[in-house]
């Protein structure tokens, strides 16, 4: 059971990456996935999370109208994709899972959380 995070890079403010999420040794279509992200000297704080079905999605303020969470669930993958970025984007970007993703979204308990992918936007 594990989750990879990818797609992390160096890009330049106003620009976009794509993140990954896959999954290996369980059905990700049936929890839903969240986004996190740790900057330097800040602590974890959530993204983005989406359901199990793809039909709820919540964003934390700072990302809202820059970004979009998906998931296909038959090649058991998450994205998110971040658009505008800005040089407080930059941050460690993790997924993991939960039961659901309706109230306190963010909140534990998530689970196999991914490695990591590095994003980091120059100004």
């Amino acid at each position: 059971v594990q989750l990879q995070a990818s797609g992390g890079g160096l890009v330049q403010a106003g620009g976009s990456l794509r993140l990954s999420c896959a999954a290996s040794g369980f059905p990700l279509g049936e929890v839903a996935v969240g986004w996190f992200r740790q900057g330097p000297g800040k602590t974890r704080g959530g993204v983005s999370c989406i359901s199990a079905s793809g039909r709820k999605t919540h964003y934390v303020d700072s990302v809202k109208g820059r970004s979009t969470i998906s998931r296909d669930n038959v090649s058991n993958t998450a994205y998110l994709q971040l658009n505008s970025l800005k040089p407080e984007d930059t941050a460690v970007y993790y997924c993991a899972t939960r039961a659901g993703c309706s109230a306190n979204y963010f909140a534990p308990p998530y689970s196999n959380w991914g490695q990591g992918t590095l994003v980091t936007v120059s100004s």
